[in-house]
């Protein structure tokens, strides 16, 4: 569990305080209500507010355009920041552990931000480790925003190194393979590159990538922070500095956050552990099942734990897809409820298909992120779907029984489940 230093802002001092991750995850972003008279977080749907001094104001625009430092006093315009979301980010950054956070309209737009920023600085190369979420490979691979990619396994960062790198990014557990990073090792690989570390699937519950060096921590917030699957976000953890930049192209490329999406993520945030808790009891019990069925090849599950599996199939994975009930066929993943894809037609169709495979996403890998459901419901499910394979196929799978590991270039082998979370 972790313990995290708070602040006691009933003190006219305030000084740390420690609070756990559970008590954060309910409190943080909301210390200042009951001295408002409010319970629940209120919704400033405002764009615009008004303001008497002129003057007064054009010094606080100044201000953010030197910085990107939130303005003190009232907001301005609904683009350079927003109350609601700022409780969200505010929140998010405790439960990370880094100064600052920063959200944005969509995961992409957080990472489109993230590169902008640092190609401003004139640092337009990047080193990527794959496997990495489609879009965001893709986001890499074509260029669309100037900047040029090296792709190397973690043995390699060092010498991809250039002095116009301005980024190092890895995933870990990674989409769709969960193949597993030693963050620590990475950063250090990293020398004064920022170390970019995507945590999507992990969530602060289970990893804080910044207590292992990561100076950049990237969320799909539409995924587990958000939790319900009625949310589109993403959101960037790290110091006050970069946050700061980030902000300012926020301001100007206008990927700003919506006041509802940002209350409904800090609403997420207060049952983010129990459900990833939770889910990921569903989802260790569900890779033990996995690993024992002869209709499975091969069964990846992080070591770190989580709510998401992947797993190969003998045979048509597409018949799986097509024969859940229970089980939602949908991309995305996070949500209370069971989601299935199959990575190669839909996350990673972006990716060629070399690529792909070199990173181990294969033809036949299903990915599958658990919910809260009845474990015992979504393996009937799962059984059913599995029907119409062929029981024990041999194509040189490694066996289930074996330890899991990820190999040098991060692509995991056979996965036994972790201890449940």
């Amino acid at each position: 569990m972790f313990t995290l230093p708070s602040m006691d802002t009933t003190s006219p001092h305030p000084v740390p305080a420690p609070r756990a991750l559970a008590t954060e995850a309910v409190h943080a972003g909301r210390d200042d209500l009951a001295r408002q008279g409010l319970h629940a977080p209120p919704i400033d749907l405002s764009t615009t507010y008004p303001s008497y001094d002129s003057r007064g104001e054009a010094a606080r625009v100044d201000a953010f355009a030197a910085t990107g430092a939130e303005p003190d006093g009232p907001p301005v315009y609904g683009r350079l920041g927003n109350p609601t979301v700022s409780r969200f980010e505010t929140a998010l950054a405790r439960l990370e552990g880094t100064e600052s956070a920063v959200a944005f309209a969509s995961g992409m737009a957080a990472l489109t931000a993230i590169l902008l920023a640092r190609a401003a600085a004139g640092l337009r190369h990047v080193v990527a480790v794959r496997p990495l979420y489609g879009s965001s490979d893709h986001l890499l691979t074509a260029g669309l925003l100037g900047s040029e990619v090296t792709w190397t396994d973690p043995a390699g960062i060092t010498d991809a190194l250039r002095p116009d790198t301005g980024l190092v990014v890895v995933e870990s557990p990674a989409n769709p393979t969960l193949a597993e990073l030693d963050l620590r090792a990475v950063a250090h690989s990293c020398g004064s590159v920022p170390l970019l570390a995507d945590n999507t699937f992990a969530t602060p519950v289970l990893q804080r990538p910044a207590e292992h060096g990561a100076r950049i921590v990237l969320h799909s917030a539409t995924k587990y922070l958000g939790g319900h699957g009625d949310v589109m976000a993403g959101v960037v953890a790290c110091d006050e500095e970069f946050a700061g930049q980030l902000r300012q192209v926020r301001f100007a490329t206008g990927g700003v956050l919506h006041p509802l999406a940002g209350y409904l993520l800090l609403r997420g945030l207060s049952t983010l552990p129990v459900r990833v808790r939770a889910a990921s009891a569903n989802a260790a019990e569900l890779a033990r099942r996995l690993t024992a069925d002869p209709r499975v090849a091969r069964v990846h599950y992080p070591r770190i734990g989580g709510a998401m599996i992947a797993f190969e199939v003998h045979g048509d994975p597409h018949e799986v897809i097509a024969a859940v009930r229970l089980i939602t066929p949908a991309v995305s993943l996070g949500s209370v409820d069971t989601l299935i894809q199959h990575p190669a037609s839909i996350s990673h169709r972006v990716v060629t298909e070399e690529d792909r495979r070199g990173s181990g996403v294969s033809d036949s890998l299903l990915r599958l992120s658990v919910g809260l459901e009845d474990v015992d419901d979504l393996w009937a499910d799962l059984e059913r779907a599995l029907a119409p394979l062929q029981r024990g196929a041999g194509n040189g799978a490694t066996s289930h029984n074996e330890p899991s590991e990820a190999n040098e270039s991060g692509a995991p082998t056979a996965l036994r489940p972790a201890r449940t979370p």
